[in-house]
């Protein structure tokens, strides 16, 4: 059965953070709002003020993927304190700069840069804890409440940013954002987080961001979660961008009525939380996400085909309830495919697609706005949105069925080598399969090989041998030693181990395993190590 949407925050580290994250959320949004303002006081030109979004977002593009590596091999929590602890110290300057009147537009973008710094270095993080968080049954509602949370900050923050900026001019929504950063790092100091297990020591940043990219490029689970994401974000981004302009043009509202638009969007994120749980026990994720689909699709046309506010306001309410059902549900999907030791940097493209995808998204419809109108910049993407998901539901549909993605080290011992960063390492493996198994083995060989890819090996290849057409020769090469005894102690997962048990099984007996280094000129030859899987 499914839990209740609001099942995670009986978790006390889950609720703490969760209330932290809120209250940085609205500060966030709030000092946005305070940043634009702040800059045209300044007498910032409109690419200084049109700049103030760049520097929000280009530092979190260019940083998440390594800040993702540095969530892997680093304490997660450390890592998020640090990150923390930047954006406080951004949020800080601008509190004296601006307090003290002693702010330029240059140095206001170098405190929002640094701000976005902070950000990218949380956000793989954040993602990557949240199955530490709460029972992996429960995942889905976490997503869910994350997704909450961040809508109705949005929501309210640039109207409580508005009132502050009234009452006490910019500076005000900074120290607002200031304080938020300070509860969250009380959250986390507090969190008593176990320790990781990493026989092999921490990993270096360069390798750890290679084996990320080389996970996402053998997870072919994984990539159909960012295919998707990516066929929804780029389509459906345009709201976002072009609502401010949707509310002054055809709809004629002043800025509050904007605001409204905006919190009909976070109700209706609200009332999605309590929906998805609901609607998942009576359909597929992939059909509620192609429902979500359809009706986003309808509600943005909406906004743009009829000038009732009312009906506009309830198109929001659906728009924040599918958005967030979409979202959530590839959020959630992505976590639970994904094994602890390479969550962090794996997420870390989730978030690179999910940002990207935002900007581009902006950039295109913004364009199209400009040139054939509103209406053609909300319809054309949401028709393409449509049919894309249409598309998808077929052929890149997500997976129900939960993988066990838990340790598992079933791997025979690895021989001693005296020096683990020796390398290349050429693995052979020989199979010998019966006649009548070789297509079956073949099947179950390509996933092996994924998994192999996975965990760190650069190439892979299936060989039969011309003289025994019964022998099957498996080859795959490692970087270094050490990348090998990774793959041994602390990459393997249960999946991995039922995948090569499938394969083994189709064997007529157990495969024989040599190891052979990288034979050097001007070094003594090192030989082979034969053994066992």
């Amino acid at each position: 059965m499914t839990a209740s949407a609001w099942a995670p925050l009986r978790r006390g580290a889950f609720r703490a953070l969760w209330l932290a994250q809120f209250a940085s959320n609205i500060g966030t949004w709030a000092q946005t709002v305070g940043a634009q303002w702040l800059m045209g006081d300044l007498g910032g030109s409109a690419l200084q003020v049109a700049l103030v979004q760049t520097a929000t977002t280009l530092p979190v593009f260019l940083l998440v993927v390594p800040s993702g590596a540095l969530g892997d091999i680093l304490d997660r929590r450390r890592v998020l304190m640090s990150g923390q602890a930047l954006m406080l110290a951004g949020a800080g300057g601008l509190v004296l700069l601006a307090g003290a009147e002693r702010a330029t537009p240059a140095s206001l973008l170098g405190l929002i840069a640094l701000m976005a710094i902070g950000q990218a270095l949380s956000m793989p993080s954040f993602q990557a804890i949240q199955p530490e968080l709460v029972p992996r049954e429960e995942i889905p509602q976490a997503a869910l409440l994350n997704g909450v949370n961040m809508n109705v900050g949005r929501a309210i923050g640039p109207a409580l940013g508005g009132l502050l900026i009234a009452l006490a001019g910019p500076e005000a929504t900074f120290a607002l954002n200031t304080v938020s950063f300070i509860g969250v790092l009380i959250v986390l100091a507090r969190w008593r987080r176990p320790s990781d297990h990493r026989p092999l020591g921490a990993e270096h940043i360069t390798t750890a961001m290679r084996t990320g990219a080389r996970y996402v490029g053998s997870s072919p689970l994984f990539r159909r979660v960012l295919a998707r994401l990516l066929l929804f974000i780029v389509f459906g981004s345009g709201l976002w961008a072009l609502l401010p302009a949707i509310a002054r043009g055809p709809l004629q509202l002043d800025a509050s009525g904007y605001g409204v638009l905006l919190g009909s969007v976070g109700a209706g994120a609200i009332g999605g939380a309590f929906m998805v749980p609901k609607l998942l026990q009576r359909m597929s994720k992939n059909r509620m996400v192609l429902l979500a689909t359809f009706v986003y699709a309808a509600a943005t046309s909406t906004a743009v085909l009829v000038g009732s506010i009312a009906v506009v306001i309830v198109a929001m309410l659906l728009t924040g309830a599918c958005w967030i059902a979409t979202l959530s549900t590839f959020n959630a999907t992505a976590q639970v495919l994904l094994p602890a030791w390479t969550r962090a940097r794996a997420l870390a493209y989730y978030q690179l697609i999910l940002m990207g995808g935002q900007a581009l998204g902006a950039v295109v419809w913004g364009a199209i706005a400009d040139v054939h109108g509103l209406q053609a910049a909300m319809i054309v993407p949401a028709v393409a949105m449509a049919a894309g998901a249409l598309a998808a539901s077929r052929w890149l549909p997500l997976l129900d069925r939960p993988l066990d993605v838990s340790p598992a080290t079933y791997w025979e011992e690895p021989p001693e080598v005296d020096e683990t960063d020796a390398g290349p390492v050429l693995v052979t493996v020989e199979w010998p399969v019966a006649e009548e198994n070789e297509d079956d083995f073949i099947d179950a060989m390509q996933r092996v090989g994924r998994a192999r890819r996975r965990t760190g090996a650069t190439m892979w290849g299936l060989f039969r041998d011309t003289g025994k057409p019964e022998t099957f020769l498996e080859t795959f090469t490692v970087a270094t030693w050490q990348e090998h005894l990774r793959q041994h102690l602390e990459r393997g997962t249960v999946v991995d181990q039922q995948n090569q048990e499938a394969a083994r099984a189709l064997a007529k007996e157990a495969p024989q395993v040599r190891h052979l280094l990288f034979a050097e000129p001007g070094k003594p030859e090192e030989g082979s190590h034969s053994g066992r899987l």
